[in-house]
């Protein structure tokens, strides 16, 4: 009984650790907006672009904001929708330090 239990604990973290694939939309995404913005608010402020979110069956636009870099030296890498499997997959925005 113990070694059941040890392997659905064990399952459980290979799972978790590999994580869930990403959502297949089927519906190509639409064209980016353009988004007007002004000068940033403080020097160090970057741009994250706005973007599409598959909703419910629907496109919602996210918009752009202003972030503050987690630490020196970092680059805001943007997100974007990739074709995949048949449909589109969202690969999120990150942060990358050089």
């Amino acid at each position: 009984m113990a070694i059941i239990g040890l392997l659905i604990i064990l399952s459980g973290i290979v799972v978790l650790s590999l994580g869930c694939p990403p959502a297949v939309v089927k519906v190509r995404p639409p064209e980016p907006r353009v988004e007007m913005y002004g000068p940033p608010p403080y020097p160090e402020a970057v741009w994250i672009s706005g973007h599409w979110k598959h909703k419910k069956g629907e496109w919602v636009w996210v918009r752009g904001h202003w972030a503050r870099p987690p630490r020196l030296h970092a680059v805001w890498i943007p997100g974007y929708w990739e074709p995949r499997g048949g449909g589109w997959i969202w690969i999120p925005g990150h942060w990358e330090y050089r």
